[in-house]
């Protein structure tokens, strides 16, 4: 049975003490709220931490969750050149700017993004709040809802610094008012990585055993998010060894060993959701009010599954990265760019799709399960309908896959809607897998040197999705396209030349992690300079199919983050000597 979190709406207010009357009126607490006293105990740190991991995927504010989403399909995935916005040019006209990079300060996506950071780091302090003065918990309930919002709120904290830098500012659980002005002038990954700290020191209890609820993280989901944040920071020596015991030792909150599924949808499905290779998931259900909002607008268009809203369409340069050279291995230095299509544009018309695939060139077979693709079965649906994509000269001819859920899926009800009006599904995402550490832990490896041992994970990797059950077949049980893959042999340069070696598990992260929103954080990951020429690469390639490209700048390399909202500094202000309370970063000035 799986465990679900409610969003509970819960009215938290301060008493306001004033000294100016004496009428007892004025110090009643306002009706229908409650106070700081009253949440100070077990009940209360319960309630304030569901609500906590509720703001993975609520809105508040007027944020919403598909603007503001810790999967980042804007930030990570359109900007990481995985995906075209998609859909109609005057439909979130705001994601215009984002995707041709002429992101300006004052983009509406930017603004949400940094409002949910913040938003769900108060949910975090006030549940902080409540904790210090609960004595009625035992001591083992009590660390682990401790590690668990300090877990939380090192998410956050590492989600405004994946998109804004290090550089924002840091408002903890001392800070009691609603809208405190704190300078964004100190470098704030200490401050996350003592959090997460916090969090292993009162998780270590639940190492071996299982968490009271599948969906809490325990001390290796800590462990696997402290190595994701130094890997970020760019510190490969310190994360090496969390990874390697991660990988080695790690368990799942209900206890389970983490291992690869042998079968990739069973990460993709809410039926066969938080499996062995999960190791932090947000957890969605089948209503309104914890369906996954998230990809609201990413679903097939019209007829398709969803029926709204056409965003979210993979590359051009996305699909082709999936070519395999006749040894069934991924082209290394960009070769895929100067070679035919696997798929064009098509007429459209009766009978004539929208894609049209050429089924000479051959693939890995990891593209069919990212992406949708014309002529090939879209899970369970069948093949996809032209009208699947909004508008094809716009947002190209693909469709995203992964986060789509499956007719079986629907006819157990574990589909919603979002808002009333967008498609929305029960399907759990994972925000920490094995196959991310996996692929992380291989460029620890190639930076020291064992390249052996680092190709030995990439390995790893291939050979799961070689297994037959990722084989998309067709209704007569053939492939359903030309389908080649093969892991490294030994005498590759990839196991003896770093370079190479590098070249071949960034490629592999391309691939694993296609359209789950991680590229452009990889990207920044892996320097200012490389991000630029990739994106650069990513532009020049995607206008031969999509002219508006034409139009696109190229990012400078100096840009590894988006700017700080205008509003934000705008609200904020100066302090009373006339230092602004938010700058801007420099890139951005």
């Amino acid at each position: 049975m799986k465990n679900k979190y409610k969003i509970l709406l819960l009215g938290v207010a301060s008493i306001l003490v004033t000294s100016s009357c004496g009428e007892d009126f004025l110090y009643k607490d306002p009706q229908g709220s409650l106070t700081d006293e009253q949440l100070a105990n077990a009940t209360g740190v319960d309630l304030l931490t569901i609500s906590t991991y509720a703001a993975l995927y609520s809105r508040a504010a007027g944020v919403e969750t598909y603007q503001a989403t810790p999967f980042n399909w804007v930030w990570g995935g359109i900007y990481g050149g995985d995906a075209n916005k998609g859909s109609d040019p005057g439909d979130q006209s705001v994601l215009n700017e984002v995707e041709m990079y002429n992101t300006m300060s004052t983009n509406g996506y930017i603004s949400s993004k940094w409002g949910w950071v913040y938003m769900a780091v108060k949910r975090a302090n006030v549940a902080l709040q409540a904790w210090e003065g609960a004595d009625d918990m035992t001591e083992d309930v009590r660390k682990s809802r401790f590690g668990e919002l300090k877990f939380l709120r090192a998410l956050f904290y590492f989600e405004g610094v994946r998109v804004f830098g290090p550089y924002i500012s840091w408002i903890d659980e001392t800070y009691k008012e609603n809208n405190p002005k704190v300078h964004n002038d100190v470098d704030i990954y200490p401050k996350i990585l003592a959090d997460i700290e916090d969090a292993l020191e009162n998780l270590e209890n639940l190492k071996d055993h299982k968490q009271s609820d599948i969906g809490r993280p325990n001390y290796w989901a800590a462990m696997a998010l402290k190595a994701k944040i130094l890997m970020h920071k760019g510190d490969l020596a310190e994360a090496k060894p969390i990874l390697k015991r991660v990988i080695e030792e790690g368990v799942t909150s209900s206890g389970e060993r983490y291992a690869l599924e042998d079968d990739l949808n069973n990460n993709f499905n809410a039926l066969t959701e938080n499996g062995k290779e999960s190791i932090f998931a947000v957890q969605f259900g089948a209503d309104p009010d914890t369906g996954n909002g998230a990809f609201a607008l990413n679903y097939p268009h019209n007829s398709g599954p969803g029926g709204c809203c056409g965003f979210y369409q993979p590359s051009f340069e996305l699909v082709n990265s999936f070519q395999v050279d006749e040894n069934g291995l991924p082209y290394l230095d960009g070769e895929y760019r100067s070679k035919p299509s696997v798929s064009v544009k098509g007429a459209g018309g009766v009978d004539d799709p929208v894609g049209i695939n050429d089924n000479t060139i051959p693939v890995d077979p990891r593209l069919d399960f990212a992406v949708g693709r014309f002529g090939i079965p879209y899970k369970d649906w069948g093949l996809p309908g032209n009208d699947w994509v909004r508008n094809p000269v716009n947002g190209g001819i693909f469709l995203p896959k992964k986060h789509v859920f499956s007719e079986a899926e629907e006819k157990a009800q574990l589909t919603t809607t979002y808002d009333l009006w967008a498609p929305g599904s029960a399907m759990n995402l994972q925000y920490l897998s094995l196959r991310d550490m996996m692929l992380l832990y291989a460029e620890c490896l190639a930076n020291d040197g064992e390249l052996s041992a680092a190709m030995d994970l990439v390995n790893q990797i291939r050979s799961r999705a070689a297994l037959d059950v990722n084989i998309i077949k067709l209704a007569d049980g053939s492939p359903a396209a030309n389908y080649k893959i093969s892991t490294y042999p030994s005498t590759h340069a990839a196991y003896s030349n770093r370079e190479v070696c590098m070249k071949a598990i960034r490629m592999e992260r391309k691939l694993e992690l296609a359209m789950e929103g991680e590229r452009w954080f990889d990207l920044v990951r892996w320097g200012g300079d490389y991000m630029a020429q990739e994106i650069r690469a990513y532009i020049d390639y995607e206008k031969n199919y999509i002219p508006k490209f034409a139009g696109a700048s190229y990012l400078p390399a100096s840009r590894t983050m988006l700017p700080v909202p205008d509003n934000e500094i705008l609200t904020l202000g100066n302090d009373e000597s006339g230092k602004p309370y938010l700058v801007q970063p420099d890139p951005w000035k």
